[in-house]
């Protein structure tokens, strides 16, 4: 069972004919929106990976069609609660080329209290995953509760905040980070990746795949080949399908390939959690 304290927001997406300059005014080529947020996306990803998720979270009453959304995508949503802030939005550009640019409301994102991550967390049994992203408070109440109850936890680090992870190093399980983060986190740290005391660390490369990082060493895995059009939530996708197949009992490294398989044929697709490609779907594609 997975438990994702996640952010849930309603993106609002325009598609660009290229990222717009600082002071400039662009036309958009078209408009629309759907489910979002890094917590969202992960969430559906684990579900459509064929693992049992319950999703902690806040909406606004502007959202609950969110967490309907959540419901059909096979999400358990009784620890979502509503409370009387707008529920967080992302404003999303997507270029020609399929890059993006994000400006982010955290909304009632940041709403949570101890009682709901606690009470959620209590129906929790040892060796379940909690899974985190630094887009919600509680995060170090949420881990610290996880670590007492015996549950493994999941820190996917975006967006980066290097004090966020310092607060959570001792906690954390497994780091999912990309390849900025990572740099960005040895130079405020002034460790390595493998003298954090985190036992595993998967580092994203985009198009170039991805390496894992262990206390038995370094191993690098490539990316399948796709023709990208649109980059939102790839790596929450990767992230969320990371997770389930831990979850279900895959080795890391078969876990990692399942990720990079759904990452794949999600840059293919536009949109974010209404776009997230199912098991089915992958294994059709892949053969597997």
């Amino acid at each position: 069972m997975i438990w994702n304290l996640g952010s849930i927001n309603i993106d609002n997406f325009y598609e660009v004919p290229h990222l717009p300059a600082a002071g400039e005014t662009l036309a958009a080529r078209s408009f629309g929106f759907g489910l979002g947020g890094k917590g969202a996306n992960m969430s559906v990803a684990a579900a459509r990976a064929a693992a049992r998720v319950a999703h902690i979270g806040a909406v606004g009453p502007d959202g609950r069609w969110t967490r309907d959304r959540l419901l059909e995508y096979g999400v358990d949503t009784p620890h979502i609660a509503e409370v009387q802030t707008p529920t967080g939005h992302a404003n999303i550009v997507v270029d020609a080329a399929g890059e993006n640019s994000i400006v982010l409301f955290q909304g009632a994102n940041v709403k949570l209290t101890e009682a709901i991550i606690g009470q959620a967390l209590t129906e929790a049994s040892p060796r379940d995953y909690v899974l985190m992203q630094n887009e919600t408070n509680g995060q170090e109440y949420c881990a610290a509760t996880a670590q007492s109850l015996g549950l493994r936890v999941v820190y996917a680090a975006a967006p980066f905040d290097a004090d966020a992870i310092a607060r959570l190093l001792g906690r954390i399980d497994f780091l999912v980070l990309n390849e900025v983060e990572a740099a960005q986190l040895e130079a405020a740290t002034g460790k390595t990746l493998d003298a954090l005391g985190v036992e595993d660390v998967v580092v994203t490369l985009g198009a170039k795949g991805c390496k894992w990082v262990s206390n038995t060493g370094e191993k690098a895995f490539d990316a399948y080949p796709a023709d990208a059009v649109d980059t939102t939530g790839a790596g929450d996708t990767f992230t969320g399908y990371l997770v389930a197949g831990l979850d279900r009992g895959m080795t890391t490294e078969n876990a990692i390939d399942l990720a990079l398989k759904a990452g794949a044929l999600m840059v293919t697709r536009r949109g974010t959690a209404d776009v997230i490609p199912d098991l089915k779907e992958i294994q059709d594609r892949f053969g597997i």
